[in-house]
C-alpha cells in the first residue's frame, strides 16, 4: 500500500505559527478520511509543535501530499496576542526526507538503543521497552520514537527524525546570511501559497 510521510513546519515562525502546525495536520487528517485515506501523526506532538511528522496511506496518497506540499497560509486572530494586528499566518509542508537522501548519513555510524518511553506520550505510547534512541556517532546527534507500537515502527520513525535533523541544519547553514534568512522568509510568506483555511475551524477557503 502506498505511503508518504509529510513535514509539517512552522519554520522561524512564532508561537501562532506552532499552533496552526498542530491544527492543520487535524484539517489534514478530515481531508484524508473524507477521501478514504489513512493519515495519522506519527510521534506525539503538542498544542504548538515547531514541526510533526504526518503520514498519509492509501490509494490517492501521492495526489492528497503533492496538493499540500509548499506553503500554507492560515486566516486568523492571534489565539495567543489578542490585540496582535496581523492576521495571516504561515507554515511549510513538505515530503520528509528519505535517510538515504541524507549524505551525512550512514546506517554503519548509527547506534539504535532500546529504550522505556517516557512521560504521557500520545495515545500509543509504549509501556514497555519498544521505544528507540537512535544515536549518530559521529556527532553525537540523537532521536528518540516512542509512539509506535513496534520496535521496528520506532526505529524506523528515529531514523527519519535524524535526516530531518540534518536537512534541517543543512538548511540553516544555507541562510546564515542575512540575504539568505531574508530570502528564506520571503520565499515562506511571500510566495504562492498551495491552500488557504480561515478561522478557528480551519475551513478551506
Amino acid at each position: 500500500m502506498n505511503n508518504i510521510i509529510l513535514h509539517i513546519t512552522a519554520g522561524q515562525g512564532p508561537k501562532e505559527c506552532q499552533w496552526v502546525v498542530f491544527r492543520l495536520a487535524e484539517a489534514f487528517r478530515k481531508e484524508a478520511s473524507a477521501l478514504r485515506l489513512s493519515c495519522e501523526i506519527i510521534h506525539d506532538a503538542k498544542e504548538a509543535s515547531a514541526s510533526l511528522l504526518l503520514s498519509v496511506t492509501g490509494k490517492g496518497c501521492e495526489t492528497f501530499a503533492a496538493e499540500r506540499t509548499g506553503t500554507i497560509r492560515w486566516i486568523g486572530e492571534s489565539p495567543f496576542r489578542s490585540r496582535h494586528k496581523r492576521k495571516n499566518w504561515y507554515v511549510g509542508v513538505k515530503r520528509a526526507p528519505d535517510f538515504d537522501d541524507i549524505p551525512k548519513l550512514q546506517d554503519g555510524d548509527i547506534k539504535y538503543q532500546a529504550i522505556r518511553a517516557s512521560g504521557p506520550g500520545g495515545q500509543h505510547v509504549n509501556k514497555t521497552d519498544s521505544a528507540v534512541r537512535a544515536t549518530h556517532i559521529p556527532t553525537g546527534v540523537s532521536s528518540i520514537s516512542q509512539d509506535q507500537r513496534s520496535q521496528f515502527a520506532n526505529k524506523k520513525i528515529a531514523r527519519m527524525k535524524l535526516a530531518l535533523i540534518f536537512e534541517e541544519q543543512k538548511e540553516m547553514e544555507l541562510s546564515r546570511s542575512k540575504q539568505g534568512l531574508w530570502q528564506q522568509s520571503r520565499e515562506l510568506e511571500k510566495g504562492n501559497e498551495v491552500r488557504c483555511y480561515e478561522g478557528h475551524k480551519f475551513k478551506l477557503k
